[in-house]
């Protein structure tokens, strides 16, 4: 009775691997009963080396752009972003958004109080749009590290045109 069990479960694991990958699910092999036990695994990942890689991947672009592209830019408003702080990967605040500009060859830059001093009494840096992703009421720094902060030079106006804080702006979405 528990091989034609063990049989039966086997069958249905064959049938739900089958009628899975039919319908374009990723290649899942069905698995075998446990011999030891009453588990089953219905289904599995097919191991990586029998996975297909599109070439797409293999050849993405990996500018900060595309990057940002990737990550489901949504739209805000600017003066939403005033004020908001600038995390890195262990929360650390670095700064805090002072002011959002768009550079005369149309690139938006943050421009972010830093100080390793959780961002109170900082100077001046301007932080690209596409290095950053919003995280609820705070901003993520995602590709600008710590390091980098403190290695850039201290922003001034110059050529940069603030952005109005009614204006309509995208920025990536992130989550931890």
């Amino acid at each position: 009775m528990a091989s034609q069990m063990k049989l039966a479960a086997w069958m249905f694991a064959a049938a739900l691997g089958m009628a899975l990958t039919s319908f374009g699910c990723t290649s899942l092999h069905a698995a075998n009963a446990d011999a030891g036990g009453d588990r089953i695994v219905v289904a599995q990942q097919a191991p990586a080396a029998e996975q297909a890689t599109p070439p797409a991947a293999a050849a993405q672009d990996d500018s900060p752009e595309a990057r940002m592209a990737r990550r489901f830019p949504q739209k805000v408003k600017v003066g939403d972003l005033i004020g908001l702080p600038i995390l890195d990967d262990d929360d650390v605040t670095l700064g805090h958004v002072r002011e959002v500009v768009r550079s005369p060859d149309g690139k938006i830059k943050l421009i972010v109080s830093y100080s390793r001093w959780f961002g109170w009494f900082g100077r001046p840096v301007a932080v690209p749009i596409e290095v950053v992703a919003i995280l609820a009421k705070q901003i993520a720094s995602l590709d600008m590290q710590p390091a980098e902060y403190e290695k850039a030079a201290t922003w001034t106006a110059g050529t940069d045109r603030p952005v109005a804080d009614s204006e309509i702006i995208r920025i990536a979405v992130t989550r931890r």
